[in-house]
């Protein structure tokens, strides 16, 4: 098992969009076996490669039961919106209604380089959206109203988490293009 730590909201890796894989080689599944391996510990619903300072697009998945991975994902999203809680290990301890849409069809690829499509709706359908938001850079407060966006900031800020020192990652295994901090 090899659970790495989950970087916080403040830390700049979350704000950096994600590269590309464009070789999947034992790096990669490397990355997804301590991208599954962390969420599962922490426990969380989804974790994105830049959350542990890896800035390639690949992110992991644990919904109802199910636990799946994604490299390289493009989504196709419904009309339909939901509004519920989310949250993120980024930020820790912190949940607020956000808007989604309600269904979601991701095409990628698993860890191996094979086409993967994976629809989901409701519950998966956040997680799909949220991971994929961190591959962009995007973080689930961003997409709050004004309001709930400014609640958020003043808890962030009141949080016993916030200011800590950021993990240091020296040297990452994996290809990161200079995108790992």
């Amino acid at each position: 098992m090899a659970v790495q730590p989950i970087r916080l909201f403040g830390d700049p890796v979350l704000r950096r969009p994600a590269m590309e894989v464009d070789s999947f080689d034992k790096e990669i599944r490397t990355l997804v076996r301590d991208l599954t391996d962390t969420m599962l510990a922490a426990p969380g619903a989804g974790l994105a490669a830049p959350q542990i300072g890896v800035g390639l697009r690949v992110f992991t998945w644990h919904v109802e039961g199910e636990v799946g991975h994604l490299v390289n994902p493009t989504l196709s999203l419904s009309d339909e919106v939901q509004d519920g809680p989310e949250g993120c290990l980024s930020l820790p301890d912190l949940t607020f209604d956000c808007r989604r849409a309600l269904r979601v069809v991701a095409d990628g690829f698993d860890m191996h380089g094979e086409p993967l499509r994976i629809e989901g709706s409701e519950l998966l359908a956040r997680a799909i959206q949220h991971e994929t938001d961190h591959l962009d850079g995007v973080l689930f407060i961003d997409r709050l109203d004004a309001e709930a966006r400014k609640a958020a900031m003043r808890a962030i800020r009141e949080s016993e988490w916030f200011g800590l020192e950021q993990p240091v990652v020296k040297v990452s295994p994996h290809p990161t293009n200079g995108f790992g901090l």
